[in-house]
């Protein structure tokens, strides 16, 4: 069972680019999550906290494609220093807004918070496209089972390092903190790309022509499915943010999402030993039934319990590492060679461009039916998100 990790461990260069990677997306769900405390104190509504957390999402969608061609034609530095100057610009004016202006003038968060989006540098993309330049086999399925295990940590770590600000400070203060991070993190990991021999793109005759990635069909079901992955843990994220502060209690907050992370990582690493295939297709459906599950725990179906919440996190979250690991793999694997950081990009356009979809629509069922409601259509999204990989084709 460790052998894979061994494996992993000996690879020079490999352990630095993970935890590198790990610090250089730290700031992706801590973000939200101040962004969601600063909205709603700001306007006193979760619909318009969907909104400005949409636009957030829609502007990395937007870009995501295009950094990730970049990265397959051009070294990353300058593409990370660039992304990285413009992200700090964003948070840093994205903090002052609701301090500067009256409720009224929200439609200015939603145009900053597009251009943050926009900005945000391109750490996972260029790390999933190094990895398959270090790792194959068993090791590279390791290799990713391990990093979607560590992403699960930027969700025990951040929202409950932001909750703990918020609490004790201010969601401004949250949201700056959370963009030094970012740029920290950024850094280090362009440097740990560079240590590693691979910040610079590998020459590749059809790099740059081919037809479009969106044309192959079980690529196109493969972003599909991971927009509803992310589209649902989101929404969850802003129903565990509705519970704190419909409580009274900031800091629940973030101790429900380190929870919910760590049955993650311990379901990640877990599965990450294990050298059989990845049945991606019945891992999602594991994920439908975990969220699903929340419903009967959550207001107005019962009072607000966060010791039955937390235990239903917990066990839920054992299948949420294990579902994104395997369809990384499997993007990795479809994509084309000499494509796969621009793969990675349209992936990450749908995992952006799903919330942006949905949280509004979350946003209101939160301010109406309750969080119950809201649950449920994330167990429903997921669901739509398994049927998108079970009819995927994977060759053999």
């Amino acid at each position: 069972m460790l052998r894979p990790y061994r494996e992993l461990a000996a690879i020079p260069g490999l352990t630095a680019l993970l935890c590198w990677a790990l610090a250089g997306r730290l700031h992706l769900p801590t973000v939200p999550l101040a962004v969601a405390f600063l909205v709603v104190g700001w306007t006193d509504s979760y619909a318009l906290a969907g909104v400005v957390g949409g636009a957030m999402t829609l502007g990395m969608g937007v870009a995501s494609p295009l950094r990730g061609r970049a990265a397959d034609r051009k070294p990353a530095t300058p593409l990370l220093l660039a992304t990285v100057s413009g992200y700090a610009v964003g948070i840093t004016a994205l903090g002052l807004v609701p301090v500067l202006l009256p409720a009224s003038a929200w439609p200015v968060a939603v145009v900053v918070a597009f251009l943050v989006g926009v900005s945000t540098p391109p750490v996972t993309q260029l790390s999933r496209a190094g990895f398959q330049r270090l790792a194959s086999g068993p090791t590279l399925n390791a290799v990713f089972t391990v990093e979607a295990s560590t992403q699960e940590l930027t969700y025990v770590i951040g929202p409950a390092a932001a909750a703990a600000v918020v609490a004790v400070a201010s969601p401004e203060i949250a949201l700056w903190g959370a963009g030094v991070t970012a740029v920290v993190g950024a850094l280090g990991f362009l440097r740990a790309l560079r240590r590693a021999g691979i910040d610079r793109p590998v020459p590749h005759e059809r790099a740059h022509g081919g037809p479009a990635l969106l044309r192959d069909r079980s690529l196109a079901l493969s972003f599909l499915a991971a927009g509803a992955i992310v589209a649902s843990l989101v929404s969850i994220d802003m129903v565990i943010v509705a519970l704190a502060r419909d409580g009274g209690v900031p800091a629940l907050a973030g101790a429900l999402a380190a929870v919910w992370g760590v049955g993650s990582v311990v379901g990640g690493l877990v599965t990450g030993g294990w050298t059989g295939p990845m049945r991606f297709a019945r891992r999602m459906f594991a994920m439908s039934l975990g969220l699903l599950a929340l419903v009967p725990v959550l207001p107005p179906v019962v009072g607000l319990s966060p010791w039955s919440v937390g235990v239903v996190l917990v066990i839920g979250g054992l299948t949420i590492a294990p579902t994104i690991a395997a369809n990384n793999s499997r993007i990795g694997a479809l994509a084309p060679e000499g494509r796969k950081a621009e793969a990675f990009g349209w992936m990450a356009t749908f995992t952006t461009a799903g919330p942006a979809l949905v949280l509004p629509w979350i946003g209101r069922l939160i301010d109406g039916p309750g969080p119950a409601a809201a649950a449920a259509a994330a167990g429903g999204l997921a669901l739509l998100g398994t049927v998108a990989a079970s009819a995927v084709h994977v060759p053999r």
